[in-house]
This record gives C-alpha cells, sequence and structure tokens, in this order.
C-alpha cells in the first residue's frame, strides 16, 4: 500500500517514535541527596549492583563521599580515562550547589 505525497505537515520531517518513560518506576521516591543520586547512578552502572557501598563524611568546608564497588566493576565506574568519575564528579557537584555545599567524590579500590 502506497502512501500519498500530501502529508498534514509538509514541512516536518519524519522522526523517530518516542518512548515515554514513567519515571517513577525508577526512583522509589525523590530524594535531594547527593549520596543518593551517585549511589543509585553506580548500581546502575555496575553488574552487582549489592556490592556498591557508600560512606560520606565531613572534612572541613567540603563533604567527602567515598564510593566502594566491586574490584570487577571498578573500570566501569572510573570509564576511558576518567570519562565517567569525571562525570559523577560533576553530577555531585550541580547537586551541592542547589544545596550551597561542596562535595568531593572519592572512587575505594
Amino acid at each position: 500500500m502506497r502512501r500519498s505525497r500530501t502529508r498534514a505537515f509538509p514541512n516536518r520531517r519524519r522522526t523517530r517514535n518516542l518512548v515515554w518513560v514513567d519515571h517513577e518506576k525508577f526512583m522509589i521516591e525523590p530524594s535531594t541527596s547527593p549520596r543518593a543520586l551517585i549511589e543509585y547512578i553506580a548500581k546502575a552502572l555496575v553488574d552487582t549492583p549489592a556490592e556498591v557501598f557508600i560512606d560520606e563524611y565531613e572534612d572541613g568546608e567540603e563533604t567527602v563521599i567515598e564510593l566502594e564497588v566491586a574490584e570487577a566493576d571498578l573500570g566501569k565506574v572510573i570509564g576511558r580515562s576518567g570519562r565517567v568519575a569525571r562525570a559523577l564528579r560533576g553530577v555531585l557537584s550541580a547537586a551541592g550547589s542547589k544545596q550551597d555545599k561542596r562535595y568531593a567524590l572519592e572512587i575505594i579500590e
């Protein structure tokens, strides 16, 4: 069956179908905690999310978040040339700026 050449919107290009995602099924409850955000992202990246551990402590004016993952998953959290780790630190920095706090991320081997 051949489609007609006239369309309702002749100047609009045909695009792929969009898939709408219900965000509520991914996060149990909305949280503004940067610690919870890093934990959520890290568990999504690794193969063994049960072995993701997060610790948080104050170091002067900044809060340090320590991220510990399984040895096999360490490369996934760090990424090529540290790209994933840099992105995690950027997300942490953005979340901290919303709360007017400084955060640092340490990845424990």
